[in-house]
């Protein structure tokens, strides 16, 4: 290893143990004790690994990472790019080939990373490997490593089984105005693993690994120091218990020379999360028209991403109120084919589903807001519809209080300072909204078969319009609340 790579290392090991001491010391001294045990109330549903953690005392032992059970429900269940539909089509063709390009009428392209020379392996989270359920001496296997350094893929070409890797494909609104097609450009998921004693699914994927469909004019890599970056912050922010992105492991590519400011030294962060899906799919599913995904990818989520319709919150018995139990902890298990409420402002499982997604991101930007944390690029990509704390670039903790600062040097308007988070998260949620209107100011029409096939009525366009902007609203008093 050259020496600037050993004193660069070192360096990282020394800025992980001061980030992490200095956030014991915060969460010791310093954390709000009510806001903190209302935001656990709220929480108490959620099957996210930062608030219902799986490193949290379980015996259990974990299984090597070729017993982990795995899985692709996401590209089997969702539309693929239309120009590469099977794993084949896409193993075959020259990654020229596979773009960058536009991708319509598809969630995902099958892309395979890109090998990495002399990967070495610079760190794994312990917690990570104990949430996806994998046994403490894993990281130090072959297997383990080649799979983090996107060596290793669970699709074998000669029977053309197994799962094949994916980048996902989304849209999304970027300071605010609409920036059309972006994608995956630098991530590419692997596959979905099953925690065999928690039973949750949480979506691998490498950023850094490789040009993807999505890359537009860019390498597809990552630069070592924005790397260690995410790897450090998504870890820390689960240890806060903050709803997160988590990351397993941090990888250098001594051979890739990246270039940015300057030739800088390439790395790999193998990451997961319960889902990577981002407001910014609607985007760009609305944008283009295509209401049949969009009835679909909603339906998804519901089924997939959450744990069914069921599990979604009914509609509140009394106004949203800060102090009100209700409004902290709806009933749910309402039957999908129910619609609550008076006719101007029922609601069905679409309204359900569009409440949960604003509520949980009301539950990570109050924890934001608490422990100061700034995420400065809060567009509708890096938005998640987990309320996940998604894709850091960059980021901070207040040190000082200044309700106007942003880490974003390029935010001359202060659109995404620390005193913003929770009025830009909203407004991100009105652009899903808008994506979701047309199901959610069906009401009961949304299942007749004129409406799914055909769409709006001239007719019906009016009540539906002012059905959605009454539940809109509804939601974000909620929000507020």
């Amino acid at each position: 290893m050259p020496n600037e790579i050993k004193i660069l290392y070192n360096c990282v090991r020394i800025l992980l143990l001061t980030l992490l001491s200095y956030m014991l010391f915060r969460t010791l001294l310093y954390r709000p004790q009510n806001l903190s045990s209302r935001l656990v109330q709220m929480t108490a549903h959620i099957s996210n690994g930062a608030v219902n953690s799986s490193s949290n005392g379980s015996s259990f032992a974990g299984v090597s990472l070729q017993d982990l059970p795995k899985s692709n429900t996401f590209t089997s269940n969702l539309p693929p790019d239309p120009d590469f539909k099977t794993p084949s089509s896409s193993q075959n063709a020259r990654r020229a080939d596979l773009g960058p390009r536009m991708v319509k009428g598809a969630l995902y392209t099958f892309v395979r990373p890109e090998e990495t020379s002399d990967a070495e392996l610079l760190g794994t989270s312990p917690a990570a490997m104990r949430d996806i359920g994998l046994q403490a001496g894993e990281k130090d296997t072959s297997d383990f490593k080649a799979l983090v350094a996107g060596n290793k893929t669970y699709w074998d070409s000669s029977d053309e089984k197994g799962i094949y890797p994916w980048a996902q494909c989304y849209g999304g609104y970027q300071f605010g105005s609409w920036a059309g097609q972006l994608g995956d450009g630098r991530a590419i998921s692997l596959f979905e693993s099953t925690n065999p004693s928690t039973k949750t699914r949480y979506e691998i994927q490498l950023k850094g690994a490789g040009k993807t469909p999505y890359s537009r004019f860019a390498d597809g890599k990552a630069v070592l120091r924005s790397s260690i970056r995410e790897f450090i912050v998504s870890e820390a922010l689960n240890a806060l218990h903050i709803p997160t992105t988590r990351a397993l492991s941090l990888t250098l590519a001594p051979n890739a020379k990246v270039r940015r400011e300057r030739i800088e030294p390439g790395a790999i962060v193998a990451r997961f999360a319960q889902s990577w899906l981002r407001i910014g799919t609607f985007d760009l599913l609305r944008a283009r028209g295509d209401r049949k995904n969009v009835r679909k990818l909603a339906t998804y989520v519901a089924e997939n991403v959450y744990t069914g319709w069921t599990s979604l919150p009914s509609i509140l018995s009394e106004p949203a109120s800060a102090t009100s139990s209700t409004t902290i902890n709806p009933s749910r298990d309402v039957p999908p084919e129910k619609v609550e409420g008076e006719s101007s402002g029922e609601e069905n499982r679409f309204a359900r589903l569009y409440r949960e997604i604003a509520r949980r991101n009301a539950i990570t930007v109050a924890y934001w807001q608490a422990y100061a944390f700034t995420n400065g690029v809060l567009n509708t990509d890096n938005t998640s519809l987990l309320g996940l704390s998604l894709d850091f670039g960059p980021f901070a903790f207040l040190d000082n209080f200044d309700p106007s600062y942003t880490p974003n040097h390029d935010d001359h308007a202060l659109r995404y300072s620390y005193r913003n988070q929770p009025s830009i998260i909203w407004w991100n949620l009105l652009r899903l909204g808008e994506s979701l209107g047309e199901l959610i100011g069906a009401g009961s029409k949304v299942d007749e078969e004129q409406f799914v096939n055909e769409g709006v009525t001239k007719a019906f366009a009016p009540e539906l319009i002012k059905r959605a902007e009454t539940i809109i609203e509804r939601v974000g008093d909620e929000y507020k609340a």
